[in-house]
């Protein structure tokens, strides 16, 4: 970790964030105890790449079980017991709310209101060390989706925001996200109210796209990106 944190220096890059965490419940007391565990190593190569957050993608229900309150429980537990290190280490946790397709098997958060509230209850000074991240692809469909991108502004909690598209007929909930323009998010409504929140750091591009965009010479790829991102985001 520490010849990719001196390569990264010195090609004079930053890294936005840390992406992704271990999912945080567990079937088992032990295990849930090892994927915190797992969290804070991470946070610390976090902190070794001089990332300006570590993104958590908090995790699903044990697979068989169908609790998911207690699944949510363990995901308040765990960011509770991250706190000190995300302190110690000096790099912020960002909760990223997933759509609710991954509330199974991905993540138990699934809109911006219901992260704000989980920081709020662990860190209710408002410390700096746990915020959201915000990604159009999860939480454009979300009717309160404005409020919340303000109240996450207000508490000044809005540590990354992510773009691509959603496309109308999306062939596969994962690896079938659009390119910027080619799908039915209002990226520049929503560009705009995170930025008029006080969000002014970089804007990264996610594009899972198996079948599409992954065929395609990187370059064009990073070309087309380049471009969507000053027309139509």
């Amino acid at each position: 970790m520490a010849q990719f944190a001196r390569q990264i220096k010195a090609l004079d890059l930053s890294v936005t964030g840390y992406c992704r965490s271990t999912y945080l419940p567990g079937a088992t007391p032990a295990e849930f105890s090892a994927n915190v565990e797992a969290n804070r190593a991470a946070l610390r190569d976090a902190a070794t790449l001089g990332a300006r957050c570590f993104v958590m993608v908090v995790g699903g229900m044990v697979p068989g079980s169908r609790d998911l309150a207690g699944a949510r429980n363990q995901v308040l537990d765990g960011l509770s017991m991250l706190m000190d290190a995300a302190r110690e280490y000096g790099v912020p946790l960002a909760l990223e709310p997933l759509h609710p397709m991954y509330a199974a098997n991905r993540a138990v958060v699934n809109t911006l209101a219901q992260a704000l509230d989980i920081c709020e209850t662990v860190d209710p000074d408002r410390s700096g060390l746990i915020g959201v991240a915000v990604d159009v692809y999860h939480c454009w469909w979300d009717p309160e989706l404005a409020s919340s991108i303000a109240a996450a502004g207000k508490a000044d909690r809005i540590l990354a925001y992510h773009v691509c598209d959603w496309l109308y007929d999306t062939q596969d909930m994962l690896l079938d996200r659009g390119m910027m323009g080619d799908g039915v998010i209002d990226l520049p409504s929503v560009r705009s109210r995170v930025e008029g929140a006080g969000y002014d750091g970089l804007v990264e591009t996610e594009i899972f796209s198996a079948q599409h965009w992954w065929q395609r010479e990187p370059d064009e790829v990073l070309s087309i990106c380049a471009e969507r991102l000053q027309t139509v985001c």
